[in-house]
């Protein structure tokens, strides 16, 4: 399906990061952009890959995830639309530390090395790099404090408060559900189902959540947030 410009301006524009980009610079980028159409289970690049390409998601949904030795997944993040990745390894020249596979079909925006090395030249454009780096290093950080100084309890709460802002997107705004199964948070959490399961029975008989088929929804954000201490 075509998208004329001023459409993929709009619709990226959803995403902070990519807003806050001067309007220059956010059309630069639109530019030079391919579109990829991508269904459910693609691989957009695997760990270890050295070739790729920077990327916008431009309808569907990604997931970011990495295997252990004992060939457990664990879920890092999740991609929606407006999100921009796979940065780092045309940065750093050093294999992709991740996989990213599709989790709803849709549409890729996709900036060839060769155009994304130019982009890199315009000032604005790279300080933009450096705010979405920086962005990636506080989310990372953050993650691993929750894991070495919060409770499960705790842990659960703030990362359904960041699923809600659309994970890797940063939004302001706190939707008052999530579309993520059991399973899927609990690989995002690295602990087992029977552990999420005795948490989220804590938040449905406080009246903070309500379970459903593939989602969660908020009953009540407020008391969600204080047991995330983000209030």
């Amino acid at each position: 399906m075509a998208h004329s410009k001023t459409e993929l301006l709009k619709k990226m524009s959803v995403n902070p990061w990519f807003a806050a980009l001067p309007l220059a610079e956010r059309k630069a980028m639109l530019a030079v952009t391919s579109l990829q159409i991508v269904s459910v289970g693609d691989v957009v690049y695997r760990k270890g890959d050295l070739s790729g390409s920077f990327y916008g998601v431009l309808d569907g949904l990604l997931r970011v995830s990495a295997s252990g030795e004992d060939g457990r997944e664990g879920i890092l993040s999740v991609l929606e639309s407006g999100n921009w990745f796979g940065e780092t390894t045309l940065l750093d020249g050093q294999p992709r530390p991740h996989d990213v596979t599709v989790l709803q079909a849709g549409e890729l925006l996709v900036i060839a090395p060769a155009d994304f090395k130019r982009l890199m030249r315009r000032l604005g454009f790279a300080h933009g790099m450096a705010a979405l780096l920086t962005a990636r290093v506080r989310g990372l950080f953050g993650l691993v404090e929750d894991t070495m100084l919060r409770s499960i309890r705790m842990r659960v709460a703030r990362r359904l408060i960041s699923l809600a802002k659309g994970d890797m997107t940063m939004a302001a705004q706190t939707r008052q559900g999530v579309q993520v199964s059991h399973e899927e948070l609990a690989m995002m959490l690295g602990v087992t189902r029977q552990t999420l399961a005795k948490e989220l029975k804590y938040f449905v008989r406080e009246g903070v959540l309500q379970l459903g088929y593939g989602h969660i929804d908020f009953l009540d954000t407020h008391l969600l947030l204080r047991e995330a201490g983000l209030s």
